[in-house]
């Protein structure tokens, strides 16, 4: 009798630590703005991120609160950019927005002049690419690793237009036998 008076007390211990637990983890849940709080501009504007609000935490939700505030004083050109950016966003998988936010954070830290040389680096790149016959202005690929970005001095010119780059398979090469 005293052992199951002893496992029931214990149990009720338990239970109760676990709810409270359980209290202050809700406490903790977004708070800011539910999705049917916003105007129905916001909600326009943020459309693409309908799907993603309730998962979002509060100081996030104000961010793009902000930013569909601003929207409408935006160039066509910026909107345009905006929504694009935020439709790619919203098809990140949560690992691939935390790599993308570590990098903009490592990105912040870099010393300005470092800071500098990775940007001259990600534009050569981009006019590279724009170079290219098959380049998609609207589709560019991620931007470097600030943290494995080679300096400015160190990287390759781009190949003059209409020849390879070195290591591009060509018909007349094995590599693109073998395919």
């Amino acid at each position: 009798m005293a052992q199951t008076l002893i496992a029931l007390i214990l149990g009720l211990c338990l239970a109760a630590t676990a709810e409270a637990a359980q209290v202050k983890a809700d406490t903790k849940k977004p708070t800011g703005p539910a999705w049917s709080e916003l105007k129905p501009a916001q909600q326009q504007v943020l459309a693409p991120l309908a799907s993603e609000w309730g998962k979002m935490d509060a100081a996030r939700r104000k961010k793009w609160v902000e930013i569909a505030d601003r929207y409408p004083k935006m160039k066509p050109q910026e909107q345009q950019r905006l929504q694009k950016r935020m439709v790619d966003w919203a098809q990140l998988t949560p690992a691939q927005r935390a790599a993308a936010r570590d990098k903009y954070q490592a990105l912040k830290k870099l010393p300005s002049d470092k800071r500098k040389e990775v940007t001259a680096q990600w534009q050569r790149y981009q006019r590279s690419l724009a170079q290219q016959p098959d380049f998609s202005p609207s589709d560019p690929p991620a931007p470097p690793d600030p943290q494995t970005a080679e300096p400015a001095t160190a990287v390759a010119t781009p190949a003059p237009s209409g020849t390879k780059p070195p290591g591009t398979a060509t018909a007349a090469t094995p590599a693109s036998a073998a395919h």
